[in-house]
């Protein structure tokens, strides 16, 4: 049976693998027009991949950073997207879908909004057992042809550091949205170790969407390891957003469940990199910690 320190560095490595960040960026005329160019370049992914939607994504990993980086194409204009993610609270309710993330508020604070999330194990657990990082949230751009929403949080677990969440968005048309997310953190020797404690035994066979090459059989070999971790989780946040833009205009008291079982029914269509618990089980365990959230 594994001791309670290495039970905390499994499901600490979870939370630094879903780490979000992202490098600041070029903002207004420069910004709206480079995503643009990005878009053009990104034709031929976009539509088609393996994800039978329109979504590019990518990773690397240096000696001391991780990052990934998302770009999709959303079925919502450019105002609906603009609006919905422009706010610190709106960020907790997409946050919070994930298995990870065991609560997440927002709050004024003496230099702006910050977001206190809790995240963990991916099954149940009290939040004095989870670890806790405060988010500074940012609305860098938000102009009629272009935003730039940004979170960061200094420290984290286990010599975790320079945490940064970026999402840009331009619309395209009347109906829909380009949107890229940016994420990375860095990490030091602590980290190292729980990442590569983790990695070796119960992420050893988790696996990410790259594909690097194939194996005697010609079947495809998938990127591992944390870059396999890192966009395992920059797809679960991608499908968060999705999830969330696809309840607002809901009944308010039946955001919450259409969003869970969007999210869940999404990620489910890449099994093979995202299933973790059955739906039910997910379910159960996400109204429980939104009430507990609820509660303060």
């Amino acid at each position: 049976m594994m001791n309670k320190f290495l039970v905390r560095l499994l499901f600490a490595v979870s939370l630094l693998a879903c780490a979000i960040s992202v490098q600041a960026q070029s903002t207004g005329k420069n910004a709206a027009a480079t995503l643009q160019s990005k878009y053009q370049l990104l034709q031929g992914q976009l539509k088609s991949n393996q994800f039978n939607r329109p979504v590019y994504l990518d990773s690397k990993q240096t000696a001391e950073d991780v990052e990934g980086d998302v770009y999709s194409v959303v079925n919502y204009p450019f105002k609906t997207t603009r609006s919905a993610l422009s706010q610190a609270a709106n960020w907790c309710e997409i946050l919070f879908l994930h298995l990870n993330v065991k609560y997440c508020s927002a709050a004024q604070g003496t230099s702006g909004n910050v977001m206190t999330v809790y995240a963990g194990k991916k099954t149940p657990q009290a939040l004095e057992d989870a670890y806790r990082i405060d988010y500074q949230f940012r609305l860098a751009e938000a102009t009629p042809d272009y935003m730039e929403a940004l979170m960061t949080a200094n420290a984290g677990p286990l010599g975790t550091s320079n945490y940064r969440i970026m999402l840009e968005a331009i619309p395209l048309g009347a109906n829909r949205s380009f949107i890229h997310v940016k994420y990375s953190y860095s990490y030091g020797l602590m980290a190292k170790v729980a990442m590569q404690t983790y990695l070796g035994t119960l992420g050893s066979s988790k696996i990410g969407f790259t594909v690097e090459g194939e194996d005697e059989s010609g079947k495809p070999l998938h990127v591992g390891g944390l870059r396999g971790a890192m966009e395992r989780n920059t797809m679960r946040y991608y499908l968060a957003i999705d999830a969330y833009l696809k309840s607002i205009n809901a009944p308010a008291n039946e955001q919450l469940e259409r969003r869970l079982r969007e999210w869940f029914r999404s990620t489910e269509q890449y099994a093979p990199q995202l299933h973790e618990i059955t739906q039910q089980q997910y379910l159960d365990m996400k109204r429980k910690e939104y009430e507990r959230q609820k509660a303060g």
